[in-house]
């Protein structure tokens, strides 16, 4: 049976198990590098017939960045980038969502990085309901957002012999998200 977002009301768990948080990085200004984070947890209150009232958290463990390279996710969480060691999350909390018509919606929040908080955008496509084998009702939702991350202070680059730098400042996010609604 597929659930109708407009009837669903509720508070929903982010299945880790069946959910991506990832990322894309432009390498050598020729080609993309995508990553995702292992390790998150974050929860969702929908309001279906008020869309405005609908929130999400997210919280990352950046010790879990995988890229398919342990050299290059040992460089992300050094000094040079995510100082894991000293900034061990990456939080989001929305602070508003609206819906944009169809199945797509925005949803505006506070991201922080190495303790520094900006507001980002993410857009968002709904992608169903349905209740589960199992009987949980399940949604999804697939989204993305393009942040600069020197707005961070993620600034370490090096600079190309044809011009241009190793890492592009441009990263985008992405996110195919599976939660689970709270009994």
């Amino acid at each position: 049976m597929t659930l109708d977002l407009a009837t669903l009301t509720g508070d929903y768990t982010i299945d880790a198990a069946h959910t991506t948080i990832g990322f894309t990085a432009r390498h050598a200004m020729v080609t993309n590098v995508k990553g995702k984070f292992l390790d998150f947890s974050g929860s969702l209150h929908l309001d279906g017939t008020d869309p405005s009232r609908s929130s999400a958290t997210i919280d990352v463990k950046m010790d879990s960045i995988d890229t398919g390279n342990a050299d290059r996710d040992g460089h992300l969480k050094s000094a040079d980038f995510f100082r894991t060691d000293e900034f061990p999350a990456m939080t989001f909390r929305s602070t508003r969502a609206e819906s944009l018509g169809g199945d797509d919606y925005r949803v505006t929040g506070d991201l922080s990085i190495l303790g520094v908080t900006k507001p980002i955008t993410i857009d968002l496509e709904f992608n169903g309901a349905a209740k589960d084998p199992f009987g949980n009702e399940r949604v999804g939702f697939e989204g993305k957002a393009t942040i600069l991350r020197s707005e961070w202070g993620l600034t370490w680059n090096a600079a190309l012999e044809t011009g241009g730098f190793l890492v592009s400042d441009k990263i985008k996010l992405n996110f195919d998200i599976s939660a689970i609604r709270n009994p």
